[in-house]
């Protein structure tokens, strides 16, 4: 198994290099060369196992012989151990045929563990194993940071930098950064936006230089190994379900577009999937994308849900490259006219194939607020607000497709988000126990200048790969 730049001009690689390189050295994002598929047998046979048995059968085709099975396995079981609940993900029916499929039973209450919690197996395995050094970098809007930060913790090859929007996160999601002591942790309280964060992220991975001396790794949802790992519970949650001998759809509250992507990859695989349904707050690039066919850049503006208070869904280049037949020159003018314009117009033969697969829905604050009252009123079970506006596409989506089981990504744990859920339903969500003690403990962050040069100066007095570099 080989992987591709969905921009043409970087080597490919195998699953290791893949995820140990993050961005791909011509700015794209890796994909594989061919997706794998899942005999429906296979599918169906996944039914009454554990979920990292589950994990095993459809990680491993992706990873083939860059990783020796046993130890993937290995891997694969330690990462899903800690999880608060057995099925690791499990589903919760809120309404006739709409499921909440819970991810946020990780350390950090947030799907983001899902992915990171074996990531940073595969990195720490793959670096232990060449006697290599590296400087993990991120980007976060709220929940990915704290998910690297839990995953890569106390490591001694990996030094971690994340860089937040200062002032544009919850308290939960900040304090999960910042009160952190283990010595190779680096919270960046960045003076700009999360697409700030991000264009900054990208031109670190472009500067070939720097990324040789700090040994540069990318835990954003840019990783290929993030996406695949997400896959998993794709299939998990169709299968309780009836697939593969009944379709399901999903609808999914998108940001950057990695989570969904992932479920657009469980379709390729064989996954039957009826429509793969978009949902975002107010910052709605994705839904006046797929209305319009036009991809342009407007202002972020904050809002109760701030995982999804994107405008550059850096995954969707991932999409872009297959909707125009993996024709990677075509990408490569795209996003050039994003550097230059902000925006770019997709042709009508990639916009049908892209409208073939997905639907877009945007929830505005006021609506994702109603949602958070009313599913508490009418059943007791509290939303987070991400969830929420899942939620809400999810049921204007079953109004065309009624028989066919709607799941939406629960994303987050509503105790991250306390201000949110008690405007809305007066009730203020304890956190968990393990996590009872952060609202009280001592913060260590650094904020950094909205500036290229000032996060590089940053990280190379800091990463021990860079020292006498």
């Amino acid at each position: 198994m080989r992987y591709i730049s969905t921009r043409g001009e970087a080597p490919a690689l195998n699953f290791v290099d893949c995820a140990l390189a993050g961005l791909a050295a011509d700015g794209g994002l890796y994909l594989p060369e061919t997706y794998p598929q899942l005999h429906a047998s296979t599918i169906a046979g996944l039914a009454g196992r554990t979920y990292a048995e589950a994990a095993e059968t459809i990680i491993a085709p992706f990873v083939a012989e860059s990783i020796p099975r046993e130890e993937l396995s290995a891997m694969i079981a330690d990462a899903y151990r800690g999880f608060r609940h057995a099925a690791v993900t499990p589903l919760v029916q809120l309404s006739d045929n709409l499921f909440l499929l819970e991810l946020f039973h990780g350390p950090t209450l947030a799907f983001k563990d899902v992915a990171m919690q074996l990531l940073g197996r595969v990195m720490n395995h793959a670096l232990k194993s060449r006697g290599k050094r590296a400087t993990v970098v991120g980007a976060t809007s709220g929940d990915t940071g704290a998910a690297a930060i839990e995953a890569f913790r106390g490591l001694d090859q990996v030094d971690v930098f994340i860089l937040y929007p200062h002032g544009r996160v919850s308290d939960v999601q900040r304090r999960q950064m910042t009160t952190v002591a283990d010595e190779n942790i680096h919270a960046i309280a960045l003076e700009g936006t999360f697409d700030d964060a991000q264009a900054i992220l990208k031109c670190l991975f472009r500067d070939e230089k720097f990324r040789a001396d700090a040994g540069l790794t990318g835990v954003n949802s840019i990783n290929w190994a993030r996406v695949l790992a997400q896959i998993v519970y794709y299939f998990t949650s169709a299968v309780a379900l009836g697939a593969p001998h009944r379709p399901v759809s999903f609808a999914v509250p998108t940001g950057n577009f990695g989570d969904i992507l992932a479920g657009y990859v469980a379709k390729k695989m064989g996954l039957p999937i009826e429509r793969l349904v978009i949902a975002t707050n107010e910052n709605d690039i994705l839904a006046r994308t797929l209305h319009t066919g036009r991809y342009e850049v407007r202002g972020v503006k904050a809002t109760q849900s701030p995982s999804m208070d994107i405008q550059v869904s850096s995954n969707f280049e991932r999409l872009l490259f297959d909707a125009h037949a993996r024709d990677a020159a075509a990408v490569r003018n795209l996003m050039a006219r994003l550097d230059q314009s902000r925006a770019f117009d997709i042709g009508a033969e990639a916009l049908a194939r892209i409208r073939a697969e997905f639907d877009a829905e945007s929830v505005s604050e006021a609506q994702t607020k109603a949602e958070i009252s009313r599913i508490y009123e009418k059943s007791g079970y509290i939303l987070d607000p991400h969830s929420a506006v899942g939620v809400v596409a999810g049921f204007r989506a079953l109004k065309n497709h009624a028989h066919t089981p709607m799941i939406v990504a629960g994303t987050a744990h509503p105790a991250k988000f306390p201000d949110a859920i008690e405007a809305a339903t007066g009730v203020h969500p304890p956190l968990p126990a393990h996590l009872a003690g952060i609202m009280q403990a001592k913060e260590r962050f650094d904020v950094v200048a909205n500036d290229i040069g000032a996060v590089e100066k940053f990280i190379r007095a800091r990463a021990r790969a860079t020292a006498g570099k």
